[in-house]
């Protein structure tokens, strides 16, 4: 909790220097110790006197009431988080091509903020605790206005458990209709999973949190003159796919229903997916912010090398089933005309090809 002194002084400071609230308070070092480290202090607004409904109001805010950090995050040699603004207000954090590692932190989604006119939203949050915390702490050097959305756009654990460093900021968590029941299904093992991978300190204060709103066709939020178009799709790279749309900048977020230089992952139907895309080239977008790489894409362009890989997979798995092979053929055999053209192929292909070799077994 902030100091009884560390309040007074900031009461007494923006009363008598016409110095504003949000100057006074959003500094990186605001409130260390008794007194303001940094000033920031630049602008100057003559506020009327009493102020007390603006302070009680900005006291009460979640921001500052968890503006101090309670967990501890592990220090690794890859700390910084790059965010870039691709367009007016929207914030993108390009994912790293890699896999889970003690030393990634799980930071390998790509995550996105929209600031609106009276609120953010965060369009996925990151792979663990940490992840998610040093998004936040970027959110809140660029603004204090309160993070109104946390949007999932699936349950892998690389987008959602960054969720839990949101979770005291007093947004609605939001998902696909199904979202909620996956993370049920697989949250605990994920964890579990990404405990033995990473170690517990990398993922201390991780945790599942679902979705408070569900999304089963279309839903608009408004962040105040921002306006963005949520939609679920069908069974695809999972069957509780959200993409978010932004009609006004004509730019889509589609979370893994796109990947852009990291292999696919078929976690769903291998023949949904290819299905949905095609609904999904239907969105009248211009620019892409997908799940993997970016951070910002031509629209419908960057569908093409996704769609020839799935289609080469497809292809290359009927003819190996035609022919009477194995699922251990196929992992050796299908797609590898793709491998040059895509990153972490070793890890995923195989993987691909199994789940869907089952799927166009019986179709």
């Amino acid at each position: 909790m902030i100091k009884k002194t560390s309040i007074a002084f900031l009461v007494i400071l923006t009363a008598f220097t016409g110095t504003t609230i949000r100057e006074a308070a959003f500094s990186e070092t605001a409130f260390r110790g008794a007194v303001l480290t940094e000033s920031g202090l630049t602008e100057k607004v003559h506020y009327p006197l009493p102020l007390i409904s603006s302070i009680i109001r900005f006291f009460l805010s979640p921001q500052i009431a968890h503006a101090k950090e309670t967990i501890t995050c592990p220090k690794t040699k890859n700390q910084s988080v790059k965010v870039v603004e691709v367009a007016k207000n929207i914030y993108v954090r390009k994912g790293l091509n890699e896999i889970f590692t003690k030393e990634n932190l799980a930071a390998i989604a790509t995550i996105s903020f929209v600031i609106g006119e009276k609120s953010v939203a965060v369009i996925d949050t990151g792979g663990s605790y940490c992840d998610g915390a040093r998004l936040l702490r970027v959110i809140r050097k660029i603004t204090d206005k309160p993070i109104s959305h946390v949007i999932n756009t699936h349950t892998h654990p690389d987008h959602i458990f960054g969720n839990a460093a949101f979770e005291k900021e007093g947004a609605v968590f939001v998902g696909h209709k199904n979202l909620k029941r996956a993370m049920v299904d697989r949250g605990k093992i994920y964890l579990e999973n990404l405990t033995r991978i990473m170690g517990k300190d990398q993922l201390v204060g991780t945790k599942v949190i679902p979705p408070s709103l569900l999304i089963s066709k279309t839903k608009t939020i408004d962040l105040g003159n921002k306006k963005l178009e949520l939609r679920a799709f069908g069974t695809a790279h999972t069957d509780h796919d959200l993409t978010v749309f932004d009609p006004e900048l004509k730019i889509i977020w589609t979370g893994d229903l796109l990947f852009h230089e990291h292999t696919p992952v078929v976690d769903g139907s291998l023949l949904g997916w290819l299905k949905e895309m095609k609904e999904l080239s239907k969105i009248p977008a211009k620019f892409v912010i997908p799940g993997h790489g970016g951070p910002l894409l031509k629209w419908p362009k960057a569908l093409k090398p996704q769609q020839d890989y799935l289609e080469k997979l497809t292809a290359d798995l009927r003819k190996i089933i035609e022919e009477g092979g194995t699922m251990l053929e196929a992992q050796k055999r299908a797609a590898v005309s793709e491998r040059k053209k895509w990153k972490l192929f070793e890890e995923f292909n195989a993987r691909n090809a199994s789940t869907s070799f089952a799927e166009l077994e019986w179709e």
